[in-house]
């Protein structure tokens, strides 16, 4: 089949799922459809918000679809007249089957994690907040089961030790995009032997549940290594917090953006604080201080610890 034969319907939402659909529209494949979210209220005003995919797919003219439900019959009939060979999914909902099982050469997804680890909704977060020194990207075709697809491809990079999570995410958003084509190019050549995620010996399936508020929250009584990946991990966004008390008993709800761990340990009674020393704001986790550089309290702009303090005494 040659590349302009093949019909690809792209399905996406955020940046993550641009960068793939921008290197597809570059290699010159025919996008002959994009399923995108709804618009959705954002900011005092309701202004109606457009998704990422969205945005890209209107500047370059390319046909769109924005279903409520995926098992809507009108949506599923405009999506089947689109006779595609192929669905590419990344960063969108879960599909129903009826919807994934629709294109003759399947339905593939691109996952930010080597799975079967990480299989969820936040991989890359959880990647860094349990301190792994290695992630990637995979192209896998959907199955019933969330990320439990055969493994078509993937690519590793390394994470290092004071990386938060934006920039493991952005790396992996080029690193992805690229395995995007790969793959596209490795089905339209008939030349994939996917491989099932039971056959990765030596790799347990792990979790990478939604991201809540109460997964945020820093708890002192984890160790300083803990508490500075949980820092990364939601940095900058959502971004991990706590409460601090100040010298007047009141309190003020922060996100703490950058921390280092501190070569002293915790003082016995600093333990389970938040606590300056010397001019510094620090964490006391259960073994190790953990420096906080840069923090943003409830209500103000984010700030460099030291002007923080500056502001308020503890």
């Amino acid at each position: 089949m040659k590349k302009e034969d093949l019909r690809i319907v792209f399905l996406g939402t955020p940046d993550f799922a641009v960068e793939s659909l921008d290197l597809l529209v570059k290699n010159d494949f025919n996008i002959v459809g994009v399923v995108t979210a709804t618009d959705k209220p954002a900011g005092r005003g309701h202004k109606m918000l457009q998704s990422a995919v969205k945005q890209y797919a209107v500047e370059h003219g390319l046909h769109l679809l924005q279903p409520e439900k995926l098992k809507d019959e009108t949506f599923v009939n405009e999506l089947r007249s689109l006779n595609a060979d192929l669905f590419i999914v990344i960063a969108f909902r879960m599909l129903p089957e009826v919807v994934w099982q629709m294109p003759r050469l399947g339905t593939f997804n691109l996952h930010a994690s080597l799975l079967p680890k990480y299989r969820g909704a936040a991989p890359i977060n959880w990647a860094v907040i349990n301190g792994e020194k290695e992630t990637g990207v995979t192209t896998f075709f959907l199955k019933h089961e969330i990320d439990t697809g055969d493994v078509i491809q993937q690519q590793s990079i390394t994470i290092d030790d004071n990386e938060n999570v934006g920039s493991v995410h952005d790396r992996l958003m080029h690193l992805g995009a690229q395995l995007t084509l790969d793959t596209v190019n490795a089905i339209l050549d008939d030349a994939v032997t996917a491989i099932p995620q039971s056959r990765f010996e030596g790799i347990e399936p792990t979790p990478a549940p939604k991201i809540f508020r109460d997964t945020c929250h820093i708890d002192l009584s984890r160790t300083a290594a803990e508490v500075h990946n949980l820092v990364r991990g939601l940095s900058p966004y959502p971004g991990a917090w706590i409460d601090i008390t100040l010298a007047d008993g009141t309190t003020v709800t922060a996100k703490i953006f950058e921390t280092k761990p501190a070569p002293t340990t915790t003082p016995a009674e600093q333990q389970g604080k938040v606590y300056t020393h010397d001019g510094h704001l620090y964490l006391g986790a259960a073994d190790r201080a953990v420096e906080i550089l840069s923090l943003q309290p409830a209500g103000k702009r984010r700030m460099e610890a030291g002007e923080f303090l500056r502001g308020a005494r503890l």
